[in-house]
């Protein structure tokens, strides 16, 4: 095997961690995890994401594991690499997840993936887990087609400003509140 393909490995692997813990451990299982419970708020609260200390021992601990399991197996060159590739792949992760939440989308892979997170958010939490690829969802059954992305009033992102006229505004609506019916006049 070649470091390249260590590497591509390592980014895969990534992804479908990505997938699993997002559809079993924070959606499927009900057992309480502060994993679970953490993303439970972030789904709750409009811009809310773990603290960068959780985030920072999930990657330690996933670094450890992963080099553990992967060096006695391919050596260490091969399991250096796929380890930093994975540990990498799981940075960009973070980093395109915050930026979906909170940065209007640059490019046609911004759009989509805005599209594919904020349907899982606002349409249906139990479809397109895969944040940064849909390849898992397809591979499992859980990827929902995406028309237009309804997001109620209160939970829409800072960047979706409703009078916005960018070229993505219309993948939106904006769902208001109704009003209460008029009470009917005694007789």
């Amino acid at each position: 095997m070649s470091l390249v393909v260590a590497a591509a490995l390592g980014v895969l692997g990534w992804t479908f961690i990505e997938y699993v813990f997002h559809r079993f451990l924070a959606h499927t299982f009900t057992f309480d995890l502060r994993f679970r419970r953490e993303h439970l708020m972030h789904h709750r609260k409009r811009e809310y994401f773990a603290t960068p200390a959780d985030k920072a021992r999930l990657a330690a601990t996933t670094t450890a594991l992963i080099l553990l399991v992967a060096v006695p197996l391919v050596g260490w060159a091969h399991g250096a690499v796929f380890t930093v590739s994975l540990v990498g792949a799981y940075l960009v992760y973070e980093w395109i997840h915050r930026d979906l939440h909170v940065a209007a989308p640059r490019g046609a892979y911004g759009r989509w993936a805005r599209r594919h997170h904020l349907q899982h958010h606002h349409g249906d939490p139990q479809r397109n887990h895969g944040v940064t690829s849909p390849l898992w969802d397809v591979v499992f059954g859980t990827l929902a087609p995406i028309e237009v992305v309804r997001i109620p009033a209160g939970k829409l992102p800072r960047w979706l400003d409703p009078e916005a006229q960018a070229p993505w505004r219309a993948d939106y609506e904006v769902l208001r509140a109704r009003a209460p019916e008029p009470a009917l006049a005694a007789d």
